[in-house]
C-alpha cells in the first residue's frame, strides 16, 4: 500500500528549502571539513575526520528520510475542504470535561506539527479520534499521560499560522 503523506503547500515547501540548504550549503561545508581533516594525516586518531564522516552520514539520512516523504507527499488544500466536520486543515477547540479547560487544535501534516502552537500531526492519537467527529461531540483519548474525555465545542477553518513573528 503506498504512503501518503498529507501536507500544506507550506509545508511542503519547508521540506524542498530543507532539501535545498543540505545539499548546497551544509554538505559541501562537511566535504571541506572532510578534506581538511584528510590533511592531518593519520586517519586511525583523527578525530576532526570522524566527527565529519558521522555528520555526513547523519546529513545523507536525513536526505534520505526527507526524499522518502517529499515522494509521498500530497499537498492538501484545507480552504476546499469542508470542516463541518473535523478534517485536515481543520482548527478544532475542546474542552476537558473532567478539568473544564479548553483546547485549541489545529490538524496538520506531521512535517508541520508543532504542539506548542497547537498544531498537532493528523497521525497523532488525539487527531486520529477527532477526525471525523463534529461540534458536540465526546470522545475519549488514550493520550500518554492517561486518558482524557473531551467534548468538542468547535470545528471551523482559519488561517494556519505555523511560525511565530
Amino acid at each position: 500500500m503506498e504512503k501518503i503523506e498529507p501536507m500544506t503547500l507550506f509545508g511542503y515547501n519547508k521540506l524542498q528549502a530543507e532539501v535545498k540548504d543540505l545539499k548546497s550549503v551544509k554538505r559541501p561545508e562537511i566535504v571541506k571539513a572532510i578534506e581538511e581533516a584528510l590533511s592531518l594525516g593519520d586517519l586511525k586518531e583523527n578525530a576532526e575526520y570522524h566527527a565529519a564522516k558521522e555528520q555526513q552520514k547523519q546529513l545523507d539520512n536525513r536526505l534520505a528520510e526527507l526524499a522518502e516523504i517529499i515522494g509521498s507527499a500530497k499537498i492538501v488544500d484545507p480552504t476546499e475542504l469542508e470542516h463541518s466536520k473535523v478534517s485536515f486543515g481543520s482548527t478544532v477547540v475542546v474542552t476537558d470535561v473532567k478539568s473544564d479547560e479548553e483546547f485549541t487544535y489545529t490538524i496538520v501534516g506531521g512535517c508541520e506539527s508543532n504542539p506548542d502552537m497547537g498544531l498537532i500531526s493528523f497521525n497523532s492519537p488525539l487527531a486520529k479520534q477527532l477526525l471525523g467527529r463534529e461540534e458536540g461531540d465526546e470522545i475519549k483519548v488514550q493520550l500518554p499521560n492517561g486518558t482524557k474525555e473531551f467534548e468538542i465545542m468547535e470545528v471551523r477553518y482559519q488561517e494556519i499560522v505555523f511560525e511565530c513573528h
